[in-house]
């Protein structure tokens, strides 16, 4: 894969996440988390470290059903302080008219690029007695998106000035897991624009996904999460989905002195040979984004240039 150099995305001549996925450019994207309240400014000083780094910048929609600002106003926010964003949209909180009202409110506040996802259940969260929704789930939501650029809503009226987003969605990366590649084939037929994945450790594994996917031409950007210590590494095996930590990747993290440098190495060398099998790589720090830039140029990534 050649990959020519990396652009500022908030200069005069800069390209949209939209161009960058019809490039050979290495994709660089990152997650923030809306706050649990009102104020903004430890939100927006956290994006500030991924100025220049990355070409967008992931909004996360209630994650972990753990109740915070909603996606669209953080995502507004983080647009008119000139960072380009992925705003996701998870089914489990709203019905089909609630999902199609935010839609059409995203794109004309400029939202461009959306992440779609079925979303973790209530019972995981911090309201374990909500009520959880699922009138659609991820497949449907995506080819309802698909019929909204065409022009018309779910139950077939014009929408007037349709929207045109750049879509996403989410995947694990266990080849051995046949319905979850059955759903990811059924998420590709919907003309996806690009696809990214839960956090990958065993690059072995990683592999052997990309490879069993080889006819899907949807750019993959694979997920990568720094690990802090290893008793989070044996809690990530055990409660979330999809994520596989190898023994050996446990044992070096246990055996080091400074655990969170040890998963900051980690992260960047597992970077390192992502790079040689998918598009990109989609960071999502436990906390803030402090140590992001360390990770990024022990990978050999450099900032935008100017």
């Amino acid at each position: 894969m050649i990959l020519k150099p990396r652009h500022t995305y908030n200069s005069p001549m800069s390209r949209t996440f939209k161009d960058k996925l019809t490039s050979n450019d290495f994709l660089i994207t990152a997650e923030v988390s809306p706050p649990k309240g009102t104020d903004l400014t430890e939100m927006l000083s956290d994006a500030e470290l991924t100025r220049g780094w990355v070409d967008a910048l992931n909004v996360t929609d209630n994650q972990k059903a753990i109740m915070r600002m909603s996606p669209l106003a953080v995502s507004k926010a983080l647009l008119d302080s000139g960072h380009e964003v992925i705003m996701q949209l998870t089914c489990r909180d709203r019905n089909r008219l609630a999902l199609q009202s935010d839609l059409l409110g995203a794109y004309s506040m400029g939202i461009r690029n959306i992440c779609i996802m079925t979303g973790d259940h209530t019972t995981k969260g911090d309201h374990p007695r909500a009520r959880p929704v699922y009138d659609l789930d991820s497949v449907q939501l995506l080819s309802i998106v698909r019929k909204m650029q065409e022009g018309f809503d779910l139950a077939g009226n014009v929408i007037e000035n349709p929207p045109a987003f750049i879509v996403g969605a989410v995947t694990n990366t266990d080849s051995s897991k046949t319905m979850q590649m059955m759903k990811l084939r059924k998420k590709t037929r919907t003309k996806l624009d690009f696809m990214q994945t839960q956090a990958v450790y065993d690059i072995t594994q990683f592999e052997t996904f990309m490879e069993s996917i080889g006819d899907v031409k949807v750019p993959m950007i694979a997920g990568v999460i720094p690990l802090k210590s290893a008793n989070m590494a044996r809690f990530m095996n055990k409660n979330v989905p999809g994520i596989n930590v190898p023994a050996e990747i446990i044992e070096r993290i246990d055996k080091a002195e400074k655990p969170v440098e040890e998963g900051i190495s980690i992260c960047a060398e597992t970077i390192i040979e992502l790079k040689k099998l998918c598009r990109g790589i989609h960071i999502m720090p436990i906390g803030k984004h402090n140590n992001t830039y360390r990770i990024f140029e022990m990978a050999g990534i450099r900032m935008n240039d100017q």
